[in-house]
């Protein structure tokens, strides 16, 4: 069980998506935050030959990745500081 302030990085993707279409979309946005270092995560990689689902970078594992919700709620505010949403 994971913490309560803790999301998967599917989790996250699915509590910022407004539409299920777009959880996969987010899923790398927040992938690639993370391995641009824009974003904290405990992170887990898959080994190729063990994805599963569609791929994010870095072989990032969706289900095995934790970010802290506050950390997911600053790097939201400065993307959409940076659009001006």
């Amino acid at each position: 069980m994971t913490h309560p302030d803790t999301l998967t990085l599917h989790a996250a993707a699915k509590s910022l998506a407004i539409s299920p279409a777009e959880v996969h979309d987010i899923e790398i946005a927040i992938a690639h935050a993370i391995e641009h270092g824009e974003l904290h995560a405990n992170v887990k990689r898959w080994a190729t030959e063990q994805w599963e689902g569609k791929q994010l970078p870095g072989n990032i594992n969706r289900l095995d990745t934790f970010i802290e919700r506050e950390e997911l709620m600053r790097w939201r505010q400065v993307c959409h500081s940076r659009s001006g949403s």
